[in-house]
């Protein structure tokens, strides 16, 4: 990635450890990233921070990744902020539905490889700074 600002990722994730993870591996990349413990404090530090990107991982105790990102489309401050989902999740039918229903922007199924991860959350903000196509 160049350099300039650094451009904040919040990961939402029930386990510190794949946060840590997932801050080691993007490290290197001018990226801040932050973790949030759960769906929650997930929603609310992305309402606080409005994020250039989230990780969101889909199975949580307190509220499934997918409504997270039910909620965060619904909110109009928060709709426009690309999700790439990393999760065990790994079938045929959650991905499909991941990427051509709910629409996120990118679907990394556990375990990922740190080249992985990094391509994807390259690309997707890439993407995201892109002129619209109108």
């Amino acid at each position: 990635m160049s350099g300039g600002k650094k451009k904040t990722v919040v990961c939402i994730e029930d386990d510190h450890e794949i946060i840590d993870l997932l801050r080691l591996v993007l490290q290197d990349d001018n990226l801040n990233v932050v973790g949030a413990l759960g769906g929650l404090v997930g929603l609310e530090t992305v309402r606080q921070l409005h994020p250039d990107l989230v990780l969101l991982d889909l199975m949580m105790p307190d509220v499934h990744g997918w409504e997270v990102y039910r909620r965060m489309k619904a909110d109009e401050q928060l709709r426009t902020i690309p999700v790439i989902v990393v999760t065990a999740l790994a079938s045929r039918a959650e991905r499909t539905f991941g990427l051509h229903v709910a629409k996120v922007d990118d679907y990394i199924t556990k375990p990922f490889t740190p080249a992985e991860l990094r391509r994807s959350v390259s690309n997707v903000l890439a993407a995201d700074e892109a002129p619209a196509a109108q």
